[in-house]
């Protein structure tokens, strides 16, 4: 027996500019309006999955990056903010609040003050290794519904998307 097929707002919305400008082929608005509103809704997902471990979204970014580079733990700010995607003045705001939290340090480099190293703490430590357990059971439950080949396929179309975005900046 077939499965019904699903609709969600963005067919009933494609199917208004049909009716309304049939000439104008809409159907890329099936993927982007679907990804716009995707997004927020795994944010809010996310969000609540960081206040039990007492971060948000900004904190959890950058305790991850440094915890995803290995034992020692440290990075600079320019690699930071690299690894990011965000700027250098960003991730300062970001590191002076969690260094008021005890959750990174910041040493300035004996021969040159400029350069700068940021590391995790053992409490910071402690609380992404918390966050990213919880952080990757919430992103696999939101895409449990995929089999394991249909995200495989998922991830490939979207790293070729982000790619040729990149590529015409």
């Amino acid at each position: 027996m077939d499965q019904p097929q699903l609709r969600d707002e963005v067919d009933v919305m494609l199917a208004q500019w049909a009716c309304q400008h049939p000439d104008l082929d809409v159907s890329p608005m099936a993927i982007i309006a679907r990804i716009s509103r995707i997004f927020p809704l795994i944010n809010d997902k996310l969000s609540g999955i960081f206040e039990t471990t007492g971060l948000d979204f900004p904190t959890f970014d950058v305790l991850a990056a440094l915890r995803r580079c290995g034992p020692p733990y440290e990075l600079t700010p320019g690699e930071l903010a690299s690894s990011m995607t965000i700027t250098p003045g960003a991730i300062a705001q970001r590191l002076t609040k969690l260094e008021q939290q005890g959750l990174i340090t910041r040493t300035h480099n004996n021969t040159d003050r400029r350069k700068v190293t940021v590391a995790l703490t053992d409490t910071g430590l402690a609380r992404i290794e918390d966050a990213i357990d919880k952080h990757a059971h919430a992103e696999h439950s939101s895409l449990s519904i995929f089999t394991k080949e249909e995200r495989a396929t998922f991830v490939d179309l979207l790293r070729r998307l982000l790619l040729s975005l990149k590529d015409t900046d």
